[in-house]
C-alpha cells in the first residue's frame, strides 16, 4: 500500500475508532432494563467470543504460551483487567444514570492525569507548558466541585482508572487484540458466573425481553472489539501526535450528546470548569505540536555523520 493511501487509511481508522467510542452513549440505554453490572458481564463474555474468533481467523495463538510462562505478565494482565472493569462498569452506569457530561469530562482530563502519573510514577520531567496545563486542570476540578456540590468523582475515577490502565498496558507491551483477549479471559469466569447466578435468581434480562434485547446484549462484544481493531489500524499508520489529537473526538461527541441529546443541565459553573479544561488541553496540544515540530527541524538540520577514512591494507 502506498504511503499516502496508508496515511488516509490510518486517519479513517482513527476517526472510526474515536467516533464509535464517542457515540457509544447512544448504545448503553438500549440495553435497559439490564443493570450496569449485567451489561458489564455480558460485555466481558461476548468480547472474549468476538476476539477469540478474530484470533482464530488470524491464527495468532503463539502469544498465549509466552504469556503463561511469564508470571509478571500474568499479574499485570490481571491488574489491567481489574482496572478496566472499574472503568467500563462506571462508564456504563454513568451513561444509564444521566451522567454523560460528567463521564465525558473524565476522558477530557485523562491525558492530563496521564501526564501527572508520568511524573509521580515514572519520574518524567514536565515542560513549563505542561505544568501550566496540569495547574489549570486542578483549578477546573475545584470549580466543577463547587458547581456539582461535590467532587466530580465519576470524572476523576474514569480518568485515573484509564490512565492507570494505559500505564499497565505500556509495561505489558502486548498487541491490542492479544491484550484484550487476555484481559477478557481473566474476566470471563467471574462474568459468566455472575450471569448464571442472575439467571438462577430469575433476575437476568438476557432471554426475558425478546430476541432484540438478547441480540443487543450479545452485540456488546462487537461494540467493544470493533473500535479497538480500528484503533490498532490507526496506531500503526499515523503519527502519535495525530493520534493524540484524534483522541479528543470521543469526549467531544460524548459531551455533545450529553448536552444536546440527553439534555443534561449545564449551569454557568460547569461551563466555567469545562472551559478551563479545554484551555488546558489547548495549551497541552500546542506544546506537543511545537515540540514535535522542533524535533523534526532538529533532525532535518543535523549534520550527517562523516564516514571514517578507509585504512589501507597492511
Amino acid at each position: 500500500m502506498k504511503p499516502r493511501t496508508e496515511q488516509r487509511t490510518g486517519l479513517l481508522s482513527g476517526f472510526a475508532a474515536y467516533g464509535l467510542w464517542g457515540l457509544v452513549p447512544l448504545f448503553w440505554p438500549l440495553l435497559k432494563p439490564a443493570g450496569a453490572l449485567e451489561i458489564l458481564a455480558h460485555r466481558m463474555v461476548w468480547s472474549l467470543a468476538v476476539v477469540g474468533i478474530a484470533l482464530l481467523a488470524l491464527r495468532r495463538w503463539g502469544w498465549i504460551r509466552e504469556l503463561l510462562r511469564q508470571p509478571r505478565k500474568l499479574v499485570l494482565t490481571t491488574l489491567a483487567a481489574t482496572v478496566i472493569t472499574v472503568n467500563w462498569g462506571l462508564y456504563i452506569w454513568s451513561v444509564n444514570s444521566g451522567h454523560v457530561v460528567e463521564a465525558s469530562l473524565g476522558y477530557f482530563i485523562n491525558p492530563l492525569v496521564s501526564i501527572a502519573i508520568g511524573v509521580l510514577v515514572l519520574g518524567e520531567r514536565l515542560r513549563r507548558a505542561q505544568w501550566a496545563a496540569v495547574g489549570i486542570t486542578v483549578v477546573a476540578v475545584l470549580v466543577l466541585a463547587v458547581g456539582y456540590g461535590r467532587p466530580p468523582w465519576i470524572s476523576l475515577t474514569l480518568a485515573f482508572s484509564f490512565a492507570a490502565y494505559g500505564l499497565i498496558k505500556k509495561k505489558l507491551g502486548m498487541g491490542g487484540l492479544e491484550s484484550l483477549a487476555a484481559e477478557t479471559a481473566v474476566l470471563f469466569l467471574p462474568a459468566l458466573g455472575y450471569l448464571l447466578w442472575l439467571g438462577a435468581q430469575g433476575r437476568s434480562t438476557f432471554a426475558s425481553y425478546g430476541a432484540g434485547h438478547t441480540a443487543l446484549l450479545a452485540a456488546t462484544g462487537l461494540v467493544t472489539a470493533i473500535p479497538l481493531v480500528c484503533f490498532g489500524a490507526a496506531a500503526i499508520r499515523v503519527p502519535l501526535s495525530t493520534l493524540g489529537l484524534l483522541q479528543y473526538l470521543a469526549p467531544v461527541f460524548q459531551f455533545g450528546l450529553g448536552v444536546l441529546y440527553f439534555h443534561e443541565a449545564m449551569p454557568p459553573e460547569r461551563w466555567a470548569g469545562f472551559s478551563l479544561v479545554w484551555a488546558a488541553l489547548t495549551l497541552l496540544t500546542w506544546d506537543a505540536l511545537r515540540t514535535a515540530r522542533r524535533s523534526r527541524v532538529r533532525l532535518e538540520v543535523a549534520p550527517l555523520p562523516v564516514p571514517a577514512p578507509a585504512r589501507e591494507p597492511a
